[in-house]
């Protein structure tokens, strides 16, 4: 299984909306076949696995299947994997996670078992889920898993009151945060990141041809603020770029920007743009896991009105200090702390000088009325 779930990780930021999967045979103790989830739309990883052992000339009557999530039983972009597991002559399955879809767990194991095959699941299992946490929050709940990523001072500042930020991490760290970028969906920033550092929101330096799909660009922007020059409106990518905007935005302003890019008028109070409605609106849409790379505010509205269910936090070993400087977790913050955002599962990695904090929220916290300017 520990080999399975290494087959599974090469499909890292390729099978959305597909989750990874990794896939072994045994037979006589000998592994006879091998196989991964390559792309949605393609063979899932047992059909590779049996073919692995097919052009390798071996017999898969009365193997053993190793498999990191239960097989699919019904018939999508690609056939049922039960009918080819029964109809290739397995003799038993051993699973690790279930299949977390309501309408379908649990559902391959009854079809297998009625089939005559031996199946035991539950293997690694806590590894096997980890590892599509996007996925399966998205099947169920169907809007994306939401990571709040952010570069620090040990102080908790982003940037200086200036608005200098380049560059608080070392290149490790920020290579770390460009293959988050790969595994992502989507990228969300605020208006104000666009306006202070005009980013590019592409992946750099990790191959980013290997994707599935490309990294879809989102920008809040309540106001329509966006300048027409900037990056993720005027470069080459400009198709995979949406600026959500509020009712409110000057109608000139938003009919200039839907002729480069995409343009979603969101649901607003008072301006501020409704992101329940937004994820909802990207989880339709496919988008199983959504990275949030906003300033102090973004990433407080998503945290603090319990929208986010992982951080990853990194923190440079400097001081930036200044009541003026700009905070990683801004807006109007708990009022005590009975509402205090609990943190889970915690993961402390050194990278070069750098530490890199990933947890899960424990806890909704604080939900203001108000939203995302």
């Amino acid at each position: 299984m520990r080999l399975a779930l290494r087959l599974a990780r090469r499909g890292y930021g390729r099978t959305s909306p597909n989750p990874m999967v990794g896939a072994v045979l045994v037979r006589d103790g000998v592994i006879i076949g091998r196989g991964w989830h390559h792309r949605a739309g393609e063979p899932h990883a047992e059909i590779e696995a049996l073919q692995d052992a097919q052009k390798r000339g071996h017999s898969t009557r009365g193997a053993t299947l190793y498999v990191t999530l239960e097989p699919c039983c019904t018939h999508g972009r690609t056939p049922p994997c039960t009918k080819a597991i029964v109809t290739a002559g397995i003799k038993r399955v051993v699973a690790g996670a279930t299949d977390p879809n309501p309408r379908h767990r649990g559902r391959a194991f009854r079809i297998l078992r009625r089939a005559g095959l031996e199946v035991t699941h539950g293997v690694l299992a806590a590894e096997c889920e980890r590892l599509n946490e996007a996925f399966n929050h998205w099947i169920v709940r169907r809007t994306p898993f939401v990571t709040v990523k952010a570069a620090m001072t040990l102080d908790g500042k982003i940037a200086t009151a200036t608005g200098e930020s380049k560059w608080i991490t070392g290149e490790k760290a920020r290579g770390c945060g460009m293959k988050l970028r790969q595994g992502s969906d989507a990228i969300l920033v605020g208006i104000n990141t666009v306006l202070a550092d005009d980013p590019s929101l592409t992946v750099r330096g990790q191959r980013s041809e290997v994707r599935g799909q490309r990294l879809l660009r989102i920008v809040l922007d309540a106001r329509a603020r966006t300048p027409l020059s900037a990056k993720v409106v005027s470069d080459e990518q400009a198709g995979l770029t949406t600026i959500v905007v509020s009712r409110q935005a000057p109608g000139r302003r938003v009919a200039a920007l839907a002729k480069r890019v995409r343009v979603l008028v969101a649901p607003d109070s008072g301006g501020r743009i409704n992101l329940s409605w937004l994820l909802r609106k990207l989880g339709a849409e496919n988008v199983t896991s959504l990275l949030v790379e906003g300033g102090g505010e973004v990433n407080a509205s998503f945290l603090l009105q319990g929208l986010a269910q992982r951080i990853m936090f990194f923190y440079a070993p400097k001081i930036l200090g200044g009541r003026d400087s700009r905070r990683a977790v801004a807006g109007e913050g708990a009022r005590g702390l009975d509402e205090v955002i609990n943190l889970g599962e915690l993961e402390w990695r050194r990278l070069g000088v750098d530490l890199l904090l990933t947890a899960a929220l424990k806890s909704e916290g604080r939900r203001p009325k108000s939203e995302i300017r």
